[in-house]
């Protein structure tokens, strides 16, 4: 029997979290129809509006997604990548001239899409970074990665664009090994790598990017790579759905 506090809460808030509990009994699996608003209006005695308001509580905690035309359905949290953190980036992979992504993706049918490579300033964080003057010229790299067709990650890369002029760095195609292996051949091989995480909620252009249904967070990798004798020599950032990523670390104990 509901408590006083339920009972006072408005009606959308407890029919959705009667659809929570049904969907965290089994009730309704990842991928199920959930009751149309008029299957609610029905049960509940409430207005189609209270019903639309139930659905968008479960759709803005990420629950369920609507589908244009069909309803609303349970969403299929589907873990498609463990990105380790500091194996991925070992210098045998993109040394030997292997893609970073693909041994991400390992075991399903990883695809880059390149969006475009260009000279452009660097943002002022990203220019401090690099150590560069405000206003400095950047060489922007901009990629989509997807996994099994869908969309998955969006990552930025910028560098310094007067150490790369002139290099297989400003094509679409930066050869076997990618980046790194560029920067290698021009005495600035990576060494040393950090990487800061957090977790936010996608702007409009990101949520469009990666095709994410409401109330899907996202995770920003910020990685930076440093040369030996210290200077950073690429800044990138990564933006992934929170929905297909596991992120792991594995290192020894200090």
């Amino acid at each position: 029997m509901p408590s006083n506090g339920a009972a006072r809460q408005p009606k959308y808030l407890r029919i959705a979290a009667a659809l929570k509990d049904a969907i965290a009994a089994g009730e309704y699996g990842p991928g199920d129809r959930l009751p149309g608003e008029s299957d609610l209006m029905a049960t509940y005695g409430v207005a189609r509006m209270t019903a639309r308001q139930a659905f968008g509580v479960l759709q803005a905690e990420g629950l369920a997604e609507a589908r244009k035309g069909a309803g609303v359905f349970v969403r299929e949290f589907r873990v498609g990548i463990r990105r380790r953190g500091i194996q991925r980036l070992a210098v045998e992979v993109w040394g030997a001239g292997g893609s970073i992504w693909a041994a991400e993706g390992r075991g399903h049918d990883p695809e880059v899409e390149f969006l475009g490579v260009s000279e452009e300033p660097a943002p002022d964080a990203v220019a401090a970074v690099l150590g560069l003057p405000s206003g400095s010229a950047a060489c922007v790299r901009r990629r989509r990665f997807l996994l099994d067709g869908k969309p998955v990650m969006h990552a930025t890369s910028y560098l310094d664009a007067a150490l790369v002029a002139g290099t297989p760095i400003t094509e679409p195609d930066t050869g076997p090994g990618g980046i790194y292996a560029r920067l290698a051949e021009l005495g600035h091989k990576p060494a040393r790598f950090r990487e800061e995480v957090r977790s936010r909620m996608p702007n409009t252009e990101e949520a469009a990017s990666l095709g994410l249904a409401a109330g899907t967070p996202v995770v920003l990798v910020v990685r930076t790579a440093f040369a030996a004798d210290g200077r950073v020599v690429e800044v990138n950032e990564m933006v992934l759905d929170a929905s297909a990523y596991v992120l792991e670390y594995e290192f020894d104990a200090p």
